[in-house]
């Protein structure tokens, strides 16, 4: 394969977004000097060029955010610096890059080759880049991923004034690997998808550092109780699936997942129905239910484990594309309740508002949630796009 490296001619754009965020607490901390309110500046550029008649492209993507109370907030990562090559039925990148697998609403089980970033939020949508070479290979009975994914990206976490934490700070300095490459170890993966008439239907198999660390207690180097990540091997086969049948769309995602000596299977699967035109007005309405199943036995398991999430998606059709998401989710065993709101609507032709809330309610002492008992937030943000 022949690369034609750019050259001054060609086409370039940037673009990106800066924006302001306020986020306060209703409720007074659990633990020690964590804060009640706080407000960040983030700063999101983007920049893609393409060459060779659009054959060869290149895009990079940058986030930065400065905190004003929650040290662990203040990061800044390479979301996206990729070349991209469009060669007859295949699709060649190389480089670091942020892609997403799954169709459900509640959680993502299939989706697991980027790394959580974990301060950005508690709902894990906020990926960390990943270093990778992915192969797309097109062909009339489906579409085949390749990756090669050379590099772990560890979790980030809140630190010790950070609120939506664990009960102990995870001390980030010297995590345990399973394997003996540590953080070089070399994880591939590969899927099948395509779609027959109104099913798309995807099939995974991942093998490599497990993305979702366990914890054991230790020490940090003041001799203060912390927890410290350990990174696993871990195989996942999994499937998603999701069935259009007129104003119904069904989805599921399962898991086999083994890490071995021990392996359990997962899944969540639902449906969106949506009412179009409610009441004679551009107002279209999608109700939501899914179920989340974890066979792992109890303190193993992770927060959707026998959990019920109903919600409502509210698309306004209107030219500011203003859209809403409420969704709330019971834990069919414990009794824990969760609730929360996305919103976002845009305001001229550059800015853009946001509101997300979160409450949590009757959260039981042995669930996964406990340390986010008492995190119920509010959070607006105003960005501005270029």
């Amino acid at each position: 394969m022949l690369v034609a490296w750019p050259s001054l001619a060609a086409a370039q754009e940037f673009s990106g977004n800066i924006a302001v965020e306020a986020l306060s607490f209703s409720q007074p901390a659990q633990f020690p000097d964590q804060m009640d309110d706080n407000l960040t500046l983030s700063f999101e550029p983007r920049w893609t060029g393409d060459w060779n008649d659009g054959d060869d492209s290149w895009s990079a993507e940058f986030y930065l955010r400065a905190d004003n109370k929650d040290a662990g907030r203040q990061h800044a990562d390479i979301r996206e610096l990729l070349w991209l090559r469009l060669d007859g039925d295949n699709e060649w990148r190389v480089g670091i890059n942020t892609m997403f697998w799954g169709v459900t609403e509640s959680q993502h089980l299939v989706d697991v080759i980027n790394q959580i970033d974990g301060v950005e939020g508690i709902d894990g949508e906020e990926k960390l880049g990943q270093p990778m070479i992915h192969l797309n290979r097109y062909q009339d009975w489906g579409v085949l991923d390749f990756l090669l994914l050379p590099g772990f990206r560890e979790r980030s976490f809140p630190e010790a004034e950070g609120r939506l934490r664990l009960p102990l700070v995870v001390d980030t300095s010297a995590p345990i690997y399973e394997s003996s490459d540590g953080n070089k170890h070399i994880d591939y993966a590969i899927r099948f998808s395509q779609t027959y008439g109104d099913i798309d239907l995807g099939v995974s198999l991942f093998k490599g550092t497990n993305r979702d660390p366990q914890f054991v207690p230790g020490l940090d180097s003041n001799d203060q109780d912390v927890l410290i990540p350990v990174y696993v091997q871990m195989t996942q086969a999994a499937l998603d699936l999701q069935l259009i049948v007129e104003d119904w769309t069904w989805k599921l995602e399962m898991i086999h997942r083994d890490t071995s000596p021990s392996a359990y299977q997962a899944l969540t699967g639902g449906f969106e129905y949506t009412f179009y035109s409610v009441f004679d007005s551009d107002i279209n309405v999608g109700s939501l239910a899914e179920y989340s199943y974890d066979s792992r036995e109890e303190g193993q398991r992770g927060v959707f484990d026998r959990d019920l999430f109903v919600g409502a998606r509210f698309e306004f059709n209107d030219v500011q594309s203003s859209e809403l998401l409420a969704g709330f989710v019971v834990d069919t065993e414990k009794g824990s309740q969760t609730f929360r709101l996305e919103g976002n609507r845009r305001i001229g032709d550059s800015w853009k508002g946001t509101i997300e809330m979160q409450l949590f309610s009757n959260i039981d002492v042995n669930d996964p949630l406990a340390a986010l008992a008492n995190d119920d937030y509010l959070l607006l943000e105003l960005a501005r796009f270029f």
